[in-house]
């Protein structure tokens, strides 16, 4: 199962293949119940890991630099 797959929420790469993948089950309607699609479906899972992966590590740095902020907005308090 794959998250929403909306164009706005991933990146062009990522596009690419939902669109091919989309093509090839509209092309195979039962045969893709026998795995004519799973290599695409494969690569679009790795394509979608590495978005999530990246996203996860630029939150994780935005949430650093928050922190870091509040922490020196305390300080500043403190000796005022």
């Amino acid at each position: 199962m794959h998250p929403d797959l909306s164009p706005h929420l991933h990146t062009e790469e990522c596009n690419l293949l939902i669109n091919e993948l989309k093509a090839c089950h509209e092309e195979n309607k039962f045969r893709k119940f026998l795995g004519v699609c799973n290599d695409l479906d494969k690569k679009l899972t790795d394509c979608l890991r590495k978005e999530r992966q990246a996203n996860r590590q630029a939150n994780y740095e935005k949430s650093k630099r928050r922190q870091q902020l509040l922490k020196e907005t305390l300080e500043k308090e403190k000796l005022e």
